[in-house]
């Protein structure tokens, strides 16, 4: 074989590993949360633990599925249907944290961010708001767990 032959068939072999490669994202489908009392539909990757707390003001259910993939939702009776107001409040608060580092994207419905720890210890997060009738649904990661800044995307676009 020659060079040329060699180069080709290296070639085709990482264009065909590129493109079979699935992102985290790929392994998602749709989760229906009604039977949680949330009437919400969200994706998660399959056979996720679903647990949901009524705690009477407020409602948690979270849903983990595996390592790195762990969203928890907090159900209340909004005091605004300025959604606006809401993802502004939400945003404050985090920032005026102890641990909050910077902002990494935002759109509309929430953001992800940035928490500092220490140096060696940086780990992120995100907030994402929906209103449905007189409730608010806040999203984030789990409280537990360690997360890279992909792992806190597949979250946020599994929850918009």
């Amino acid at each position: 074989m020659n060079k040329n032959g060699f180069y080709a068939i290296i070639g085709a072999w990482l264009l065909m590993s590129l493109f079979s490669c699935k992102s985290e994202s790929d392994n998602l489908e749709p989760l229906d949360l009604l039977s949680y009392g949330l009437p919400l539909k969200i994706e998660a990757p399959p056979g996720s633990e679903v647990q949901f707390d009524d705690l009477g003001i407020i409602k948690d259910v979270t849903v983990k599925g595996g390592e790195h993939f762990h969203i928890q939702i907090f159900a209340s009776e909004t005091s605004t249907l300025d959604h606006a107001q809401l993802v502004g409040e939400l945003r404050e608060t985090i920032e005026s944290g102890p641990f909050f580092s910077r902002i990494i994207e935002t759109d509309d419905n929430g953001f992800i961010y940035e928490k500092k720890i220490d140096e060696d210890y940086i780990n992120y997060d995100f907030r994402q708001v929906k209103i449905r009738g007189d409730t608010k649904y806040v999203f984030q990661a789990g409280l537990s767990g360690k997360y890279s800044v992909d792992d806190v995307k597949v979250m946020y676009n599994a929850v918009k």
